[in-house]
């Protein structure tokens, strides 16, 4: 069906008419994920890292009907993953025009859709639901209840006259409002345990139980979740009897190539300036250095987020300089790595007994990353010239609020040499700031390489 409200039937007989076939909410995933794979289009936008791994996995998983839990450290796009699959469901479904639960207009479940198509047949009403409509997420907190997920009885509609044992004094909960949807449960564990057992009859029997009630409802929903591993959170578990449930468990990570990570923190930093493609190398070196350091807490992970708040960070620093220095082009230069340092510590979880040393770990680990990167982009270089004029007296300064035009031109003389040419193009620096920032970078790998010194203080940073 087209998207034109002027083309979509809006009566049950009209409907039938057009030739509409109903599909199950699996079945629609599955055709819709299978179309994608056969014209070659990518069904999961903005995932980095996974195409090997995870992505199969899912998609197994969508093709056999399986319910899906995702387990990972934080920040290792669960949730990103969960919301994509919105892109499988149908673009518009049809729905009985006014009812709770959404329901096929070939298939009413509850009794006041029942009654409804009983009295109206073809008449009955029939509105169109956009597939963003179609998707639900609840984040799990300790104080979830049952009423919240499943329903209760509806004190209002008791107090209106009905009788308890009317089934239409039942609000419904999240799940059955999902009904021929998706529902994430965003950190799974966290739900008490008695609330994941009135979730059992939903994920295997599919229909809910509420209070004295037992309603026989066909749900048709996709219950997707998310959880950190077990032995981490330590703020519950996933009860075995739905773990069961669930027809595939499967294991995220975090980037395992450095251009993964890069790609990630270009497309989720938020950047009030420019942050030259180096400086973003160097956050995604330092981050999975993290990763790999034994002085932090592997088991809460270091999240994505930890990287893109440093690119955000860098960014803020160059919009502020360049603000109250006057300068035409706001971009980042190493000296701004800095001050990432000083506000994303918070961000880590320190092994016992580094306490006092956060700091110091995270300034190794960021030179480490520093000069990898130097390396990487300045391979070949002579930078002899450079490291002679400071060996016989000459000091380069710069600071966070040091501009590139006095960085630039603090720079000593190199005579008739094209270095500070060279360094500008291995990064493709054009405008001052560019240049500025890939010469700071190439001083500091010399630093790193102990072929020069650097003295910090009040704010500024010289080299010699």
């Amino acid at each position: 069906m087209t998207a034109s409200s002027t083309s979509r039937p809006t009566t049950l007989g009209a409907l039938r008419a057009s030739g509409h076939v109903q599909k199950a909410l699996r079945t629609e995933l599955r055709d819709n994920l299978l179309d994608a794979l056969r014209e070659g289009r990518d069904p999961w936008p903005g995932l980095h890292g996974f195409d090997d791994t995870v992505i199969p996995q899912l998609e197994r998983a969508l093709i056999a009907g399986h319910d899906v839990v995702l387990l990972g450290e934080r920040g290792q796009g669960k949730t990103r993953l969960l919301r994509t699959l919105v892109g499988l469901l149908d673009e518009w479904t049809p729905v009985i025009g006014g009812s709770e639960l959404g329901e096929h207009p070939y298939e009413p479940i509850t009794h006041e859709s029942r009654r409804r198509a009983a009295e109206l047949g073809d008449d009955l009403p029939v509105e169109w639901r956009h597939r963003d409509e179609r998707y639900a997420e609840k984040l799990a907190t300790p104080d979830t209840s049952v009423a919240d997920l499943i329903g209760d009885v509806d004190p209002m509609k008791v107090a209106e006259g009905r009788s308890l044992g009317d089934p239409e004094t039942i609000h419904f909960g999240l799940i059955p409002r999902s009904h021929r949807g998706i529902v994430a449960i965003n950190e799974l564990p966290d739900l008490a345990e008695r609330i994941q057992v009135a979730m059992l009859n939903v994920m295997e029997e599919r229909d809910i139980q509420i209070r004295g009630y037992v309603l026989r409802l066909p749900l048709d929903v996709l219950v997707v979740a998310s959880a950190n591993p077990e032995d981490y959170t330590n703020r519950g578990r996933i009860i075995t009897p739905l773990k069961d449930r669930f027809g595939a468990e499967i294991r995220t990570h975090y980037p395992t190539e450095l251009e993964d990570e890069i790609a990630v923190i270009r497309q989720e930093a938020h950047l009030v300036a420019e942050v030259p493609d180096h400086l973003v190398e160097v956050l995604a070196r330092f981050t999975g250095n993290l990763r790999e350091s034994s002085s932090v807490d592997q088991r809460s992970g270091v999240s994505a987020r930890f990287a893109i708040a440093g690119a955000e960070t860098i960014a803020a620093a160059a919009l502020h300089r360049a603000t109250s220095q006057g300068e035409e082009d706001a971009v980042a230069r190493v000296v701004d790595l800095e001050t990432a340092i000083d506000v994303l510590g918070g961000k880590i979880e320190f092994e016992t007994g580094e306490e006092g040393r956060e700091t110091e770990i995270l300034t190794h680990l960021l030179r480490t990353a520093t000069a990898e990167t130097v390396r990487h982009t300045f391979r070949g270089l002579d930078f002899a010239l450079l490291v002679e004029a400071l060996e016989n007296g000459m000091m380069v300064t710069t600071g966070e609020q040091v501009t590139a035009r006095d960085f630039l031109t603090g720079l000593p003389v190199l005579g008739e040499s094209e270095l500070y040419d060279e360094i500008c193009d291995r990064v493709g620096a054009t405008n001052d700031g560019q240049r500025a920032g890939a010469i700071e970078l190439a001083l500091e790998g010399l630093y790193l390489a102990r072929k020069i010194s650097k003295e910090s203080g009040g704010g500024e940073t010289v080299y010699g």
